[in-house]
């Protein structure tokens, strides 16, 4: 793999990842072209593939835009792939455009949260948040809303950023001497004015920086506020991710003062999203964590429940139900993934797998060659070649 294929794999890149359209399509453009003339040798794979990866329109752990996810889908040999974001779709008609110079199989969705009244006094896949879930609309084939959905679409971005502003806002708070203004320090680092939580740790890490007069110094800041052990220290001292990850947690996440527990109202109902997403063209697909809640307890069940609802597909981001360092709970881990695609499987719904790519660390795509994955490899791939022709 040369130098410049492996930056493009592991960088963000000034070009393909500039919030101007018109740059990133020219960047597009020059890749492809290279590509086609042998200048850039992409990899072939009969197994890889990615049908969960964030872009820069929500959050993406590379920078990424919609266009960069696709060149790196070409240059890894992705079969099949997917985009996805929180809340919009800002970026699907930018990567569909892209797969389809690329030739890649692919297809566009959008990830919220909803509200389940039926299960609300239940956890589902949202730790520590009974009647909550993550949820997604797949199969979106442009990213202009019908205008019968218009509405629905304009409010559930418009809640996702106030969610966020009065996340800064609590935090601000709470913090004294480092203050975020949302409008001049936050929007500015995403292309389109959706930051999110992850968008507002980098800009709090940064800001420190300059507010304390260096890292060290801010260093100090954090460990005091954030109250570290010594291994949390060490991890922020070494990594910015690990600083903004414990930022996150300590200031953001259930307990932080930036949190404020959710429930019925915070959140659009299940029906409400289910209905937003077939009208857009787009099927309701259930998003699985691990078996191990309340809420995900009987797949069979849950599934069933979904199905009733409208749902017609289930995502799945495997890495972490058998990537995990403790025997016992990677054996029940693998135990609850391996109930939830035979419980796919006997209902007829679509399994599609990926990484997210919003987190620092997460892989490009998934170990489908390695156990136990590998066993389910032909339940992944027939998912996502059945979604990819739907919507192709």
């Amino acid at each position: 793999m040369n130098q410049e294929i492996t930056r493009l794999l592991t960088e963000k890149d000034p070009l393909l990842d500039s919030f101007d359209a018109k740059t990133r399509k020219g960047a597009l453009y020059c890749i492809a072209g290279r590509i086609t003339r042998g200048e850039l040798k992409a990899e072939t794979s009969m197994i890889r593939h990615n049908m969960h990866m964030h872009t820069f329109f929500s959050y993406n752990c590379l920078g990424w835009s919609p266009s960069h996810i696709a060149v790196a889908a070409k240059l890894l040999g992705f079969r099949y792939a997917g985009q996805v974001d929180f809340d919009v779709v800002k970026g699907v008609d930018e990567f569909l455009a892209a797969a389809k110079l690329l030739r890649i199989p692919a297809f566009s969705g959008m990830e919220t949260r909803v509200f389940i009244p039926e299960l609300a006094d239940k956890e589902i896949n949202s730790p520590g948040e009974p009647g909550v879930s993550y949820h997604m609309a797949l199969g979106f084939k442009s990213g202009k809303i019908p205008d019968e959905a218009k509405a629905f679409a304009d409010k559930l971005e418009a809640n996702a950023v106030k969610r966020t502003r009065d996340i800064v806002s609590r935090v601000n708070a709470f913090l004294g001497d480092l203050q975020l203004d949302f409008d001049k320090d936050v929007i500015p680092v995403t292309p389109a004015g959706n930051p999110t939580e992850r968008h507002c740790c980098f800009v709090y890490r940064t800001k420190a920086d300059q507010v304390f007069g260096g890292h060290e110094k801010a260093l100090a800041f954090w460990n005091k506020v954030l109250k570290t052990d010594e291994k949390t220290a060490a991890k922020i001292v070494s990594s910015e991710a690990a600083l903004e990850g414990a930022i996150r947690s300590a200031l953001m996440k259930r307990g932080g003062p930036g949190y404020v527990q959710p429930g019925a109202g915070s959140f659009p109902e299940l029906k409400e999203m289910n209905a937003f997403a077939k009208a857009c063209g787009a099927i309701p697909c259930i998003c699985w964590l691990n078996g191990l809640t309340g809420g995900e307890a009987d797949p069979v069940k849950l599934l069933e429940f979904h199905i009733s609802q409208g749902c017609e597909g289930v995502t799945i981001i495997p890495d972490r139900n058998w990537n995990i360092a403790d025997p016992e709970k990677k054996a029940k881990s693998i135990a609850a993934l391996e109930a939830i695609l035979a419980a796919a499987k006997k209902l007829d719904l679509p399994v599609v797998a990926g990484t997210e790519l919003n987190t620092p660390g997460q892989k490009l795509y998934d170990s489908f060659d390695q156990l136990p994955l590998a066993l389910h490899l032909d339940a992944f791939l027939s998912g996502a070649e059945f979604l990819t022709k739907r919507f192709a």
